[in-house]
């Protein structure tokens, strides 16, 4: 799954889930904050990631949304269950579920076979 998708996905699911304001995201793993900002709620995602210029918006039926990145220009179906997240990235082809706690979120990448930590 590429880095950005990531970040973004992870920044989704923690306003989903937890309902705090963020106006970004902090990735462990290269250790810097991303810039996302716009409207999550229940039932619409609208947000833009500054980094790369680009908005990633959608609605859902229930707990389940249908996103599209229009940097990458591909579908992400996200799964919000309680606590945990569970979704498919159509552009790079890779499943991936995680869980928040609190301020935190531990993502897991089906595609790269690994965790990666975020906080908002």
């Amino acid at each position: 799954m590429n880095q950005n998708t990531r970040s973004a996905v992870a920044y989704i699911a923690a306003r989903l889930i937890t309902g705090k304001k963020s106006s970004s995201v902090y990735d462990y793993n290269r250790s810097k904050h991303v810039s996302i900002d716009g409207k999550v709620e229940n039932g619409s995602v609208d947000v833009y990631d500054y980094e790369i210029r680009a908005s990633i918006s959608g609605s859902s039926s229930n707990t389940n949304y249908n996103l599209y990145h229009y940097g990458y220009k591909h579908h992400i179906e996200l799964n919000i269950k309680g606590k945990k997240f569970e979704g498919y990235d159509y552009g790079e082809r890779c499943h991936f579920n995680g869980d928040v706690n609190g301020t935190s979120i531990s993502f897991y990448d089906y595609g790269e076979s690994k965790w990666y930590n975020y906080s908002i």
